[in-house]
């Protein structure tokens, strides 16, 4: 029964042992050690407000949500977490079970078999260093995780931008066909109106082909009349010998007022064919901006990861976006809080851990064990002349201590060596790529300033384009400009206006940039942090 009693203590202490190594590695994955700043997967599901289906907060709450591209680095920032229990966790304790197979014949008994369990323990700290390094490359996993969300939301503000800009577009091109077929109707109303349409005769004798908006009837007659007049002054002065000079002379000017009228007919009806010309490129451009739309919208429903033909809800009009750029104050945010800077920065941290860690390890291992024998009882004692003892059958307990031996050096000072100049090319690399978006900052500012003078440049022209045009149509209707100067003017008037909705795009997109140079992390974080 002693021997029973004392296996199923070693029985209990072998279950005691792996109970506390397992408990050891079982360590919160979501709960970083106080001196990583790891981020917490509780804060994943922070609440945020509802937004309106329609909204551009909506689709980026959707595309954060559902875009695939980010839900994967996700998921990798996930993983990582359950490398810091791997990295923090003891060794597995060793058990070794011998057995003889036939009784080893000792003094005072005959042995049967050997359990041998054995712990073994890192130097002090080296645990933690593991677990700071493992921290910081989970840190490293989420900046990454950050840097795929921020593009993301710059690509969707993007793409609503040049939506809006296609729509605003849409718009402008729709207004100008809308002003053309104003155009042609005054031009058919004037075509109507003149003696040409009716009758086929009649029209103003100094018109031009083109410029032949108004025409009268009075200066033809008043010419064939003055015509007439001469005719007979000579016929009273030349007798029947001039009479037929006279009337040849009048047949002659007949036949010029009659020229004259049918090119002034001519010219009224090239103005209308015109401005049906320039009403079918007009549709053809409509045609073509409402192509783009839909292959735009695809792009747009790709991002937020919907099925292609999910209606996208557009603005009538695009405008800029209310901004002011001190650029001293965002190069120090973009400092604080541009997610591939973080990244470095971790990266570096998770170095020196590193080379913490490669420390530690230099230094010996220290193991605690203990090794229980079986004996059994030797019967033949007082045959062999051998004293009985009251050891004799006692099985054994012995406790143990070992030690690593980390004799060669230089395999851990390679480690340490390498883990501090890989630190100090994660300071160049952060060097490098602050001065890398403090370039592109001053270039972003650059273009933002540039689309903002743009923007005035092309409302002012479009207002002159607009007034201009107005006053234009009236001489046409009036019959003192030409019908090529309209339609110059209406061409530049649309050309302002489209030019106008790509600098606003551009603007806000500009806009959008500099604020992913900073990260979306001032009214995205939480949005993100709700995926699951």
């Amino acid at each position: 029964m002693k021997r029973y009693k004392n296996l199923y203590c070693i029985l209990l202490l072998i279950a005691g042992l792996t109970a506390i190594s397992a408990a050891a590695q079982t360590t919160s994955p979501f709960t970083a050690a106080p001196d990583t700043g790891l981020i917490s997967d509780s804060l994943i599901v922070a609440p945020i407000p509802r937004q309106a289906p329609d909204s551009l907060a909506h689709y980026l709450e959707t595309a954060a949500r559902n875009n695939p591209g980010v839900r994967a680095y996700f998921l990798a920032y996930k993983a990582s977490l359950e490398k810091m229990p791997q990295a923090g966790a003891y060794p597995d304790p060793e058990l070794e079970i011998g057995f003889f197979l036939q009784p080893m014949e000792i003094l005072d008994g005959r042995q049967i078999a050997d359990f041998t369990l054995m712990q073994m323990f890192p130097w002090f700290g080296t645990r933690k260093a593991a677990r700071t390094e493992a921290g910081h490359m989970a840190n490293m996993a989420f900046e990454q995780f950050r840097e795929t969300r921020d593009n993301l939301y710059l690509q969707v503000y993007t793409q609503w931008f040049l939506l809006c800009s296609l729509q605003q577009q849409l718009n402008n091109s729709r207004e100008n066909r809308d002003y053309l077929k104003q155009l042609e109707t005054l031009a058919l109303r004037k075509f109507s109106a003149s003696p040409a349409g009716n009758t086929g005769s009649g029209g103003r004798t100094q018109a031009t082909p083109v410029t032949s908006p108004v025409t009268t009837g009075t200066s033809s007659m008043g010419a064939s009349g003055n015509m007439g007049s001469m005719n007979s002054m000579g016929s009273s002065m030349g007798g029947s010998a001039t009479q037929s000079s006279t009337s040849g002379s009048s047949m002659s000017s007949m036949g010029s007022g009659a020229g004259m009228q049918s090119m002034s007919g001519s010219s009224g009806m090239s103005d209308v064919l015109r401005i049906q010309l320039e009403i079918a490129e007009l549709e053809n451009s409509i045609e073509s901006i409402l192509s783009r739309i839909n292959a735009e919208t695809v792009a747009f429903n790709a991002l937020l990861n919907r099925p292609s033909g999910s209606k996208v809800h557009l603005p009538d009009s695009i405008t800029p976006i209310p901004f002011s750029l001190d650029v001293a104050l965002t190069a120090e945010q973009i400092s604080l809080n541009n997610p591939m800077l973080a990244m470095i920065d971790e990266e570096g941290a998770a170095y020196r851990a590193k080379a913490e860690m490669d420390k530690k390890m230099s230094y010996p291992m220290l193991g605690i064990g203990i090794q229980y024998s079986v004996i059994g009882k030797r019967m033949d004692m007082g045959h062999a002349g051998l004293p009985v003892t009251e050891m004799n059958g006692m099985d054994m307990i012995m406790p143990m201590v070992s030690i690593s031996l980390p004799l060669y050096r230089s395999k851990y000072k390679a480690q340490q060596r390498e883990s501090s100049i890989r630190w100090q090319a994660s300071r160049q690399q952060y060097a490098d790529t602050q001065n890398a978006l403090q370039t592109e900052l001053y270039r972003t500012r650059h273009s933002l300033d540039d689309a903002s003078r743009k923007i005035t440049l092309y409302e002012k022209q479009s207002q002159l384009a607009q007034t201009t045009y107005h006053l234009l149509v009236q001489e046409f209707v009036s019959g003192k400009s030409d019908l090529t100067d309209v339609i110059q003017v209406q061409r530049q008037l649309l050309d302002y206006r489209l030019k106008k909705a790509e600098a606003v795009a551009e603007y806000n997109t500009m806009v959008a940039s500099i604020q992913k140079l900073v990260s979306f992390n001032a009214s995205h974080d939480n949005v993100l942090r709700m995926i699951k």
